[in-house]
């Protein structure tokens, strides 16, 4: 059992000054690992102090030293990289070859591209008119990540807060608290001063809220569902923050009939289901255009019935559990309306998958012949289900896509280069996948409407933790 009752903070660990404890749960097997003591004001208060008094020395601190301990972080997450994929399975049910693979990989990949980004930034230039124009931290920023993918948000907002010369609070998602810790100790290791990074554990309601609402915090970076960004925007308004949101998305796939459909059509039902459909950016809605829209039905189907699903523990490209039992009967609430409201049911539906009754699996399920007005077309499931809507034209394609809230990424796939980008540039998403192909570290990950602001990762992602200020050439 692992009993979590303390906060890094000032450069150790510290009891909490809140009481109230939640268990720490295995999402697989239902069963609890240990228990977390949440955080509350007092918790943050003390956090944020010892961050604003490291402020005033590591704000000044030469770029050459904050790089030194950023590749000393980076060699810490290379080494400790398998304790942070068995820390993920453990704690949200990912599969430890996803785990080992993309999940506790994108912690270091992140910091590799925040390096690269680090190195060709300029903190101060010239301007063309001969003003000087300088690029400065902002002061403490609190950052608060989502369990889905836990260490990839973490780096995403901690190496570039930090390599700008901020300090920071973070508060991880209190369901994911195992990857969290291991992320305070590869920071203490790698030698950063006392202060300069802190973790409270805690809840949105306790420790969120007090974190985006305290006067000394100058910016709040926030992943997660679009409600939660909603009341952090709010909770910092009084004191006019900088707010950075990275929120909920209902991704389009749109396939056109010229497209490899063998190939595109299986993948995006994978990549719908990886990480057992809890991805902000999953590519949940697959329009088709409707010349091939029955023969992608039957290939979407068959890839459908073919994903595995199974314990978490065992290697493989199956897929895990929900990561707790609200997730599972939100996903079972929407996979019933969709029957309910006539979509046509094809593969999996409500329930868990046979032989697996003690976790909190879904069968992975797909609809067709869905209306983009279906509340499942519409609302973020965050589980294994697709939808599949046919298409007539490319402007159809193109208004059905855009007719959401969201707006985080987009996936096309077509053998015509020129409708790639002609459908990519009227798209509004923040991030578009061509035929399979995503975008890599360092490349800015952010949404369009209700999926956020801001961007992160790689120099994009930098620059949002810079203050800018301009002067003058010194003449007497």
């Amino acid at each position: 059992m692992t009993d979590i009752a303390c906060h890094y903070i000032n450069g150790a660990w510290v009891g909490s000054h809140g009481h109230e404890t939640m268990p720490i749960l295995n999402p697989a097997t239902n069963s609890a690992s240990g228990s977390l003591t949440l955080g509350d004001a007092a918790d943050v208060d003390r956090a944020v102090k010892a961050a604003k008094t490291a402020f005033e020395s590591w704000g000044l601190t030469p770029k050459s030293e904050r790089r030194a301990l950023l590749a000393r972080l980076l060699a810490i997450s290379e080494a400790r990289e398998e304790e942070m994929a068995q820390a993920i399975t453990a704690e949200m049910g990912a599969p430890i070859t996803l785990s080992r693979e993309q999940q506790a990989a994108s912690g270091t990949g992140h910091i590799r591209a925040f390096l690269d980004a680090f190195d060709a930034l300029e903190e101060e230039e010239t301007l063309p008119n001969g003003d000087i124009l300088s690029r400065e931290p902002l002061g403490v920023c609190g950052l608060i990540t989502p369990w889905n993918w836990p260490v990839n948000q973490i780096a995403l907002k901690v190496v570039p807060a930090l390599a700008a010369g901020n300090t920071c609070v973070l508060k991880p998602s209190e369901h994911t608290p195992l990857s969290a810790r291991l992320y305070a100790e590869m920071i203490h290791e790698a030698g950063f001063p006392a202060g300069v990074f802190n973790l409270v554990f805690g809840d949105g309601p306790g420790v969120g809220a007090a974190l985006s609402r305290h006067a000394d915090v100058a910016m709040m970076s926030f992943t997660g569902s679009t409600r939660a960004g909603i009341s952090v925007t709010k909770d910092a308004a009084e004191t006019v923050k900088r707010v950075a949101l990275e929120l909920g998305g209902k991704s389009p796939n749109i396939i056109f009939a010229d497209a490899d459909l063998e190939a595109r059509v299986p993948e995006g039902v994978f990549e719908c289901f990886a990480n057992s459909g809890q991805s902000c950016n999953a590519p949940t809605r697959m329009l088709v255009e409707r010349s091939v829209y029955a023969r992608a039905v039957e290939l979407a189907a068959e890839a459908a019935r073919a994903q595995a699903v199974g314990d978490p523990l065992v290697e493989g490209d199956h897929i895990g559990p929900l990561f707790d039992e609200i997730q599972f009967h939100r996903v079972q609430s929407l996979i019933a309306k969709g029957i309910d409201e006539g979509a046509r049911l094809v593969v999996g539906g409500l329930g868990k998958p046979e032989g697996l009754e003690a976790g909190w699996y879904v069968k992975p399920t797909l609809f067709v012949d869905v209306r983009n007005d279906m509340t499942i077309a519409q609302q973020e499931v965050f589980g294994p289900v697709l939808v599949m809507i046919p298409f007539d034209t490319e402007e159809e394609a193109i208004a059905l896509a855009n007719d959401t809230p969201y707006g985080l990424d987009a996936y096309l796939a077509t053998s015509d280069a020129a409708r790639a980008a002609r459908v990519a540039r009227r798209l509004r998403a923040g991030g578009i996948h061509i035929n399979g192909r995503a975008t890599d570290y360092g490349s800015p990950f952010g949404g369009f409407k209700q999926s956020g602001n801001g961007r992160e990762g790689g120099a994009h992602g930098l620059m949002e933790f810079y203050e800018v200020k301009v002067r003058p050439p010194f003449q007497l």
